[in-house]
């Protein structure tokens, strides 16, 4: 990776709107490290007049659009829910309070449902100015009620809800309506401008119905027809093979969306039957395939390719439940033997991945490459690794080894290919015996979040490139993504300090802090870092995946259009 795609890939991330003129024409983005509070951020902005429209000029309307991707969801509760196998199919038939621009690769936030806004001074409310006449796919007339009831179900999830994203708003202290266009967010502490606009924009954060919620008992994931506000909605869904969207012909933006429907055809990541599906044109788009299949596309006339970085980790949680796994020593000698150069390697034809730590390792947060690659544990020579492990593991009582771990494996190309790569390294360098467990993604979600695990290889994904998500989300005591138990009280106490400090000096080292203590006591075994190929057929015109940092925001299709 050159340095010049990770610092745009931080910067793309961070952009945010600056005046209404910039908003209409693709805006300008902000680095994250410039921002302290409110004061790089507008605080006021009447966006009542802005309308999306397609980045080319006079886009086609109809057509039926055939998108291949990863579809097979835990359930149906896209808040509850932490994989595109959601988020990707659904989130066309929704709409956010506020939104990232499509046109520019999601580095702009945009209006949505609301179409203004108004930041205070003291950064501690935030008041956003809704349309009128918006409705629901079933009728239903949209409202601030429904901005709150969402909003109150992630920033405090009811008994037997669990929301990834509800540590971004862990400051939101009230949430009022003072009319049924107007929602305030009250915070009962100041945190950066930037980062709160980041979390309702946040492709997650979809808006639905009050009386779906109550329907409900607010708990969504068996409901397969969620009604939306959004540019498509559910005609009909086959298990494991499509889901079909109609275009929602009383869409508010009147304009969009350019097509009559889309067909999301069920693809595992990194698959030949993904590739072959493109390369023979019986799909248009197709999302996360491999790189054999992304080289031939760029080869191929009227194909295209492009590549970024995920905001996912790709890892081996531990269960700190379980002994003797409930000791650091055991976790850190286990870390270490992971010989991450070569599990790169390994699935470099599969899926394209970069080794790292702890922290997103192509942000401006994390430990340097050529420094991370010095390290003991990420060395391209395992010698010292291995010895520092052993001596570990015999000092905790371990030096025969541990036998029978129940290891957990998504049933996906590159974690099946990693499970058997890390079983034979865990092996051979500690006597560590495993039996690998492969299952499809929602036991895997189920089995990690009751412990039903020793073991378990697979990708858990945060929401912003900013350690205050994801350090809340993955690594805190009771965090909503900490799937391995973990809890340092250490590291614990740095969180307030890391989500609170505006000086970037100052800041970096709590989060360095924060960096060596997980390295010595293991909340995950960090594999690597994920990039991403994106495949289609020039045709389709309306998106910009070039600059993208995830796939997570720019999920609403409504720009998409057909040039044949």
């Amino acid at each position: 990776m050159s340095n010049g795609g990770s610092k745009r890939s931080s910067v793309n991330r961070r952009g945010f709107v600056k005046g209404a003129a910039a908003l209409g024409a693709g805006a300008m983005g902000f680095p994250w490290h410039q921002l302290a509070w409110a004061q790089n951020v507008p605080t006021e902005y009447d966006g009542s007049k802005f309308q999306l429209k397609a980045p080319e000029p006079n886009p086609k309307s109809g057509g039926v659009l055939k998108y291949a991707i990863t579809s097979r969801p835990p359930h149906f509760d896209m808040h509850q829910s932490g994989t595109i196998n959601s988020l990707g199919s659904q989130g066309c038939m929704f709409d956010n309070l506020i939104r990232r621009d499509p046109r520019d690769s999601g580095k702009t936030i945009i209006p949505d449902l609301a179409h203004s806004w108004e930041i205070s001074k003291d950064a501690k409310t935030y008041t956003f100015h809704l349309r009128k006449d918006v409705q629901f796919h079933d009728g239903a007339d949209f409202t601030s009620d429904d901005v709150k009831a969402t909003y109150d179900r992630i920033v405090k999830p009811p008994n037997g809800v669990s929301i990834p994203r509800s540590t971004l708003f862990s400051t939101v202290s009230e949430i009022t309506t003072p009319d049924k266009n107007t929602v305030v967010f009250k915070l009962s502490e100041a945190r950066p401008a930037n980062f709160m606009m980041a979390a309702f924009a946040s492709g997650w954060n979809t808006i639905v119905r009050k009386k779906t919620l109550e329907d409900n008992n607010y708990n969504l994931r068996r409901v397969v027809d969620i009604p939306g506000t959004g540019p498509f909605k559910s005609v009909r869904r086959v298990e494991n093979e499509v889901w079909v969207m109609e275009k929602n012909k009383n869409y508010w933006n009147k304009t969009l969306p350019y097509l009559d429907g889309i067909e999301f055809y069920h693809a595992l990541p990194f698959s030949p039957e993904l590739g072959s599906a493109l390369l023979s044109n019986r799909v248009d788009y197709g999302r996360i395939v491999d790189p054999v299949t992304a080289r031939k596309a760029k080869e191929t006339k009227g194909m295209s390719s492009t590549n970024f970085y995920q905001s996912v980790i790709q890892g081996t949680w531990v269960n700190n439940k379980k002994k003797p796994l409930d000791d650091p020593r055991v976790r850190r000698a286990l870390h270490l033997v992971f010989d991450r150069p070569v599990l790169v390697d390994v699935v470099k034809d599969v899926a394209p991945m970069m080794v790292g730590g702890f922290i997103y390792p192509f942000s401006d947060f994390a430990t340097p490459k050529d420094e991370l690659a010095k390290r003991v544990g990420y060395q391209a020579d395992s010698t010292a690794a291995i010895k520092e492990a052993k001596a570990l593991l015999a000092a905790a009582g371990q030096s025969g080894g541990i036998k029978g771990l129940d290891f957990l494996v998504r049933e996906v190309a590159s974690f099946k290919l990693w499970a058997q790569a890390i079983q034979a390294m865990l092996q051979q360098a500690l006597n560590v015996e495993t039996k690998l467990r492969p299952v499809v993604e929602s036991v895997w979600f189920d089995d990690v979040k009751t412990g039903n695990f020793d073991l378990a290889v697979g990708a858990v994904v945060s929401t912003l490139l900013d350690p205050s998500d994801y350090f809340n989300a993955w690594y805190k005591k009771d965090g909503p993504q900490n799937y391995g138990f973990w809890n340092n009280d250490a590291f614990n106490a740095l969180l307030p300090k890391i989500d609170t400090e505006v000086d970037p000096a100052k800041r970096l080292a709590v989060i360095r802090e924060a960096e060596k203590i997980m390295e010595q006591d293991p909340p995950v075994l960090p594999i690597c870092w994920e990039k991403i190929n994106d495949v289609w057929y020039n045709y389709v015109k309306g998106h910009n995946p070039y600059e993208y940092f995830g796939i997570y925001d720019c999920v609403r299709f409504d720009t998409f259009w057909l040039d044949k």
